[in-house]
């Protein structure tokens, strides 16, 4: 208990720290929020006399830690503000496009676990022979291609050439898995690499040689004894990975059009509308936060020795 209330604590601030940056990048970003307001709502020339009344019903004129204590408030109990563009709360901005993120980073998940793990044996079954070379060379392609530069090779192939799937994805399960792969290549590499990395050195251990004595054979080694040793770096990996997918799909979802929370950044990035950005950040931040916690008690609870 006294470990869970420290990680939360560390959480806490963290999330505090996270948010102070959010807020301070986006009050120092160049260009007047009562004059972007005005432009998001039709007004093409704005008068002075405009941007001063909007600029006093944001509160703009408050003092920076006032307006910065008060939108704090408001995040606390759900209120992110609205947004600039729409004039919507950015929760039901964010609430509408969430179930489509995570459609898509679980069903990546799901595509990523058997790949990493044929891998990582392959590598640790075939060390320094050509299986391993042949793991290592696929786990560094993964790691090293760009996620934009697979989605829209896939994007050439699969759908412009072989006419399957659409270009415009509407968030629905026929429009998964090309999306899906592509985010889960990244991942297979990260879960491969720590996988590989614990079995090679679990094989080597003690443990492994009175087994072989016994009679056991590598692959029994490798699962009986093995895995359990990289349980806990596998957590560690899964769960930064899991928690770190809702901020880092952006890229993958603009390539593919998908209406989720990363598309919805990118958009407002590009509208500047700024409580958006610090809505969907906050977000990302709060996701891997809860995953990176997550990941801890889940390593402690399954290695006795910690």
């Amino acid at each position: 208990m006294r470990r869970l209330l420290r990680l939360l604590a560390s959480a806490a601030g963290t999330l505090l720290a996270a948010s102070l940056l959010v807020w301070g990048l986006a009050e120092l970003s160049p260009g007047d929020p009562a004059r972007q307001v005005l432009l998001s709502r039709g007004v093409a020339v704005p008068v002075e006399t405009q941007i001063e009344a909007v600029r006093a019903e944001l509160g703009l004129g408050d003092a920076a830690p006032v307006r910065y204590a008060r939108w704090l408030g408001g995040a606390l109990t759900g209120d992110l503000g609205s947004s600039w563009r729409t004039g919507r709360p950015v929760t039901a901005e964010l609430g509408e496009r969430l179930p489509a993120t995570l459609r898509l980073c679980l069903t990546a998940v799901a595509l990523a676990v058997l790949p990493a793990f044929a891998l990582a044996f392959a590598g640790a079954l075939g060390r320094h022979r050509w299986p391993d070379a042949l793991s290592r060379g696929v786990m560094f392609a993964g790691a090293a291609v760009p996620s934009f530069l697979l989605g829209v090779a896939l994007l050439e192939i699969v759908v412009v050439r072989w006419g399957v799937g659409r270009v415009v994805a509407e968030g629905g399960w026929a429009d998964t898995p090309l999306p899906a792969a592509t985010l889960a290549a990244g991942i297979v590499a990260q879960w491969a690499r720590v996988t590989r990395g614990a079995l090679i050195d679990a094989a080597s251990a003690p443990f492994a040689d009175v087994s072989r004595a016994r009679g056991s054979g590598e692959l029994r080694v490798l699962l009986v004894h093995g895995l359990p040793h990289a349980a806990p770096s596998l957590l560690a990996v899964v769960g930064m990975t899991v928690g770190g997918l809702l901020a880092g799909a952006a890229v993958v979802e603009s390539v593919f059009t998908w209406p989720g929370v990363g598309r919805l950044l990118v958009e407002a990035i590009t509208a500047r509308d700024l409580p958006v950005v610090q809505g969907c950040v906050l977000a990302g931040v709060l996701a891997f936060l809860a995953g990176a916690v997550a990941a801890d008690l889940a390593t402690r609870a399954g290695d006795p020795r910690l």
